[in-house]
């Protein structure tokens, strides 16, 4: 498959525009509403072109291949279900914001996602149009329809719905393409200082963390773009190339 370096907006004969790199794991909940939230921001800053790249994350990557019951996770992670409620009632009061109707009680499975994360770096290589839709499935089939995104079947139907060649991904996902690549990408993250997710990365070098409001995301998107622009005119102003005494 092609280059998973391949931005998730634009074409390979645009102008380059501003870079956003997303560090997620397709099973945190506030990763789907950065991802919205993200989208919103784009809209309120139409003139700043964008491209964008999915980075993978795991929130818990001790979790058994084929997943574990997530009651039983959730009871381990915050010490009981009451408690777990309590810190879930908030993430749908703010993904309600984002537009998301968020269906915990339909999730039977917390995933291990590396073969998620696999499956967003190929889709990624193929074009941005395929990673975005890809991205945007696995979110929601996990937290509205409850899927087990760790299942080969439920990720090979995931691909195939965003243009993917179904038979071709559900080879690969039966091999260990790409784990070693996945699982050093997610070391790289944590030793640049990514603790939590989302993160995003503005132009490889300005770092926001957590699910900003729109506005926020916005803001950072027109100043860093403004930045850019006057070094890249900067750069590009004519030198002066008079010699003495002409």
């Amino acid at each position: 498959m092609p280059s998973p370096d391949t931005p998730t907006n634009g074409t390979a004969n645009d102008k380059p525009g501003l870079t956003i790199d997303i560090v997620s794991d397709v099973m945190c909940p506030w990763c789907f509403i950065g991802q919205k939230n993200l989208e919103a921001a784009m809209k309120l800053a139409p003139e700043v072109p964008v491209e964008i790249r999915w980075r993978p994350y795991q929130l818990d990557p001790t979790l058994p291949p084929e997943g574990k019951d997530r009651k039983q996770y959730l009871e381990e992670k915050f010490g009981g279900g009451e408690r777990a409620r309590e810190i879930y009632q908030r993430v749908e009061e703010a993904g309600k914001a984002s537009g998301i109707d968020f269906q915990f009680e339909r999730i039977a499975v917390s995933p291990n996602t590396l073969d998620a994360h696999r499956l967003i770096r190929w889709a990624g290589g193929i074009s941005p149009e395929t990673q975005d839709r890809l991205v945007r499935r696995l979110f929601e089939l996990y937290f509205t329809e409850g899927a087990n995104i760790a299942d080969h079947d439920v990720l090979t139907a995931a691909a195939g719905e965003a243009g993917m060649d179904a038979a071709i991904v559900r080879d690969l996902l039966s091999r260990d393409d790409d784990r070693e690549s996945v699982t050093a990408e997610i070391a790289q993250a944590q030793q640049m200082g990514v603790t939590g997710v989302p993160f995003f990365v503005f132009a490889g070098k300005y770092g926001v963390p957590g699910a900003q409001p729109p506005q926020v995301l916005a803001n950072a998107m027109r100043q860093i773009s403004a930045e850019m622009k006057e070094e890249a005119d900067f750069t590009a102003e004519p030198q002066d190339s008079s010699k003495d005494g002409e």
